[in-house]
């Protein structure tokens, strides 16, 4: 990742999705996304641990009324860095596409991320360990939701994203009463310290998760993953096939600038949606849209100036013009805000990048700021402000 200075009056939004950003403590700190209301989303910490004497900072989405719901239970990755510093996981795109299909969503933070309690457990080249010790977690999780109201218990589906993935695979190798199967987004952990041959010991961590499986599995790895290349993931299928245990393979083709981040995209629901409702149908669990949501309606494209000039740009000095000028080349969903300080920020890709883009122009400015530009429209006001 280019790391790149900038003017005190100026914040720069880094361009991964937020969840899957790196945890540089060189970047400026990015405020929490708001609760997204039409999801009735909510954050809770959940007891866990022997005795519940830690906790784990836990997102739920709901649809609208009182359940039971069927449960999505979905799983976060590992970002490079401390644990401790990644900020809570929200999945966004995916916890809309199945809140829509009347699912109940619950995201836990792991012991040792973000807001939870514990310590990060770290099993170095033991890959079958790291992937019990994270899914332990993630089966208190379960027990949680299994006496909650709200919850369908005989209806519930894993789901992991990269490290998350490994930690649904390894919980599903446990009888668990109702998980009728798993959703495996890039599936996986690398260690790159080379203490050990990791993709041998992660083969054969796979090959032991395939011989204990309990239900089936589908796995979807795009071709540009930039932590597990498709000759890796073939093997790891191979083992985990081999050894018993049932799985779909969907080996889609390149994703943007790292199919790694599918999941996190907006663009990305294009990819794993189709192929996840089939599955979902094949388990027995429902795959048709029966929630109606409000989409927020978008700004309205103004005449103030075309997007690509640069020089129509107001309140911007030189840097801000050349980081405009970069901007210019990042990917959709986008956004650019501006301030009469002097203030910009940019967001590209993930979640809310408008809301983000406000926020890190904010964080540098005295005066209020505003968006320029969200995806390919100005909208700033035509005449001018």
């Amino acid at each position: 990742m280019e790391l790149l200075i900038f003017p005190p009056a100026c914040r720069l939004s880094l361009s991964l999705p937020l969840g899957l950003l790196f945890s540089l403590p060189m970047l400026v700190h990015a405020s929490p996304l708001p609760l997204d209301a039409g999801l009735r989303e909510e954050v809770i910490m959940l007891a866990s641990g022997d005795g519940g004497h830690e906790s784990l900072e836990t997102t739920v989405f709901r649809p609208p009324g009182a359940g039971p719901f069927p449960l999505l239970l979905m799983n976060h990755g590992k970002q490079p860095g401390p644990a401790r510093r990644q900020p809570r996981e929200r999945f966004i795109y995916m916890a809309t596409e199945f809140v829509r299909r009347g699912y109940a969503v619950m995201l836990p933070m792991r012991a040792g991320y973000a807001g939870s309690s514990g310590s990060y457990r770290d099993h170095g080249c033991d890959m079958a360990a790291n992937a019990a010790g994270q899914a332990r977690d993630v089966r208190d999780a379960l027990a949680y939701a299994r006496r909650q109201s709200w919850v369908d218990a005989s209806r519930i589906v894993l789901a992991g994203q990269s490290y998350g993935g490994l930690a649904a695979l390894s919980l599903a190798t446990q009888r668990l009463p109702g998980v009728r199967g798993v959703l495996n987004f890039a599936g996986g952990l690398r260690i790159d310290d080379g203490a050990c041959d990791w993709q041998a010991a992660l083969t054969q961590a796979f090959a032991a998760l395939g011989a204990a499986s309990q239900v089936p599995s589908l796995w979807l790895y795009g071709e540009n993953d930039a932590y597990f290349a498709p000759p890796l993931v073939r093997r790891l299928y191979q083992a985990y096939t081999a050894a018993g245990g049932q799985a779909e393979l969907l080996a889609y083709g390149a994703f943007k600038r790292d199919a790694h981040l599918t999941l996190g995209s907006r663009d990305g629901v294009a990819v794993w949606l189709a192929p996840t409702e089939r599955f979902l149908r094949r388990i027995g669990m429902p795959a048709a849209p029966v929630v109606a949501l409000a989409e927020p309606a978008p700004l309205a494209a103004t005449q103030f100036a075309s997007r690509a000039d640069i020089g129509a740009v107001p309140y911007l000095a030189e840097s801000g013009r050349a980081a405009y000028r970069a901007f210019l080349n990042k990917l959709r969903p986008r956004a650019f805000a501006v301030s009469s300080s002097g203030a910009w920020g940019w967001a590209e890709e993930g979640e809310s990048p408008d809301v983000r883009a406000l926020d890190s122009c904010q964080q540098g400015s005295s005066a209020p700021c505003q968006l320029y530009v969200v995806d390919d429209n100005v909208v700033w006001p035509a005449g001018g402000q």
